[in-house]
C-alpha cells in the first residue's frame, strides 16, 4: 500500500506541474515566436536500490515523475504586417541575438533600428548578422530570402541564421528566446527570411485546452487515490495496530 501512496502523490505532482507548464504555453498564445513546452517524464522506482527487484516488483513499484520540459521546433504560421523591419523566418531556423549572457536564439523577428543605427530586438539586444552585431544606414531596407540585407540597393550585412537538431536542448530564457549548449547551433540549410511578416506561436488553443482538461482530470484522480490510501492509514492506525 506504500508504494501506491508514493505513486499517487508523485503521480499528482507530475500531474501539477504538467499544469503548469499547460498554462503557460496557453498565456503565450499570442507571443509572437514562441514555442510550445513539453512534458517530458521518467521513471521513478519506489524502494531501496539494494533489493533485489523481480519484473513482478518492478511493474508495481514504478511510477512516472515529470523530468522537465523540452521545447517543440514546430514551425508556426508567419503572418503579414507590412513593417520592413519585420522578419519571420519558414523552416526550422532561429535569429542569433547577442544577449548580455551570450548568444540567444528567437523566432521573434519584431525588430527595430536604434539610435545608433543598430538592428535591435524590441528588449534592445543586437541582431547578429555572420560578421557581428549589424549597423543600417537610413534609407530604404530589403531582406532577401537567405537573409541578406540591402539599404538603398546595397547590400549591408547578411543575418545569421541558426538551425538545430530536434534533440537539441534548448532551454527558455523568456518568452520566446532561448540558449542552446555551446556547439549546438548549425548554419541554416533548410531555413530562409521572410520580409514584413511575423511568426505566431505554435500552440494550437484546440489541443491545449483538450490538454489541459486531460492532466486536471488525472491530477483529480491521483488526488482520490491519496484520499483512499489516507484513509486506509488511518483505519490501520485506528483498529489494527491495537490488536497486534
Amino acid at each position: 500500500m506504500d508504494s501506491g501512496y508514493y505513486a499517487a502523490a508523485a503521480g499528482l505532482a507530475a500531474q501539477l506541474q504538467a499544469l503548469d507548464l499547460i498554462a503557460h504555453n496557453m498565456a503565450n498564445l499570442g507571443t509572437t515566436g514562441y514555442r510550445r513546452q513539453q512534458a517530458t517524464f521518467r521513471s521513478l522506482v519506489a524502494g531501496n536500490s539494494s533489493v533485489a527487484w523481480n519484473p513482478l516488483n518492478a511493474a508495481i513499484n514504478n511510477f512516472g515523475v515529470l523530468s522537465g520540459s523540452r521545447v517543440d521546433l514546430t514551425p508556426a504560421s508567419l503572418i503579414p504586417t507590412g513593417n520592413p523591419l519585420d522578419l519571420g523566418i519558414a523552416g526550422s531556423g532561429f535569429f542569433v541575438v547577442q544577449s548580455a549572457n551570450g548568444p540567444i536564439y528567437t523566432r521573434n523577428g519584431s525588430f527595430q533600428v536604434s539610435s545608433t543605427g543598430q538592428l535591435v530586438t524590441s528588449a534592445g539586444d543586437a541582431v547578429l548578422g555572420e560578421q557581428g552585431p549589424i549597423t543600417l544606414p537610413n534609407g530604404n531596407i530589403m531582406v532577401s530570402p537567405d537573409g541578406t540585407i540591402s539599404v538603398n540597393g546595397a547590400v549591408v550585412a547578411k543575418i545569421r541564421i541558426a538551425e538545430f537538431t530536434p534533440d537539441a536542448n534548448l532551454t527558455a530564457v523568456g518568452d520566446s528566446s532561448y540558449a542552446a549548449p555551446a556547439d549546438a547551433a548549425l548554419t541554416a540549410a533548410n531555413s530562409s527570411v521572410r520580409q514584413g511578416m511575423l511568426e505566431s506561436a505554435n500552440v494550437s488553443p484546440v489541443a491545449s485546452t483538450v490538454e489541459l482538461i486531460t492532466v486536471q482530470r488525472n491530477a483529480e484522480m491521483m488526488q482520490r487515490a491519496l484520499g483512499i490510501f489516507d484513509s486506509q492509514f488511518n483505519q490501520t492506525a485506528v483498529q489494527d495496530l491495537p490488536r497486534v
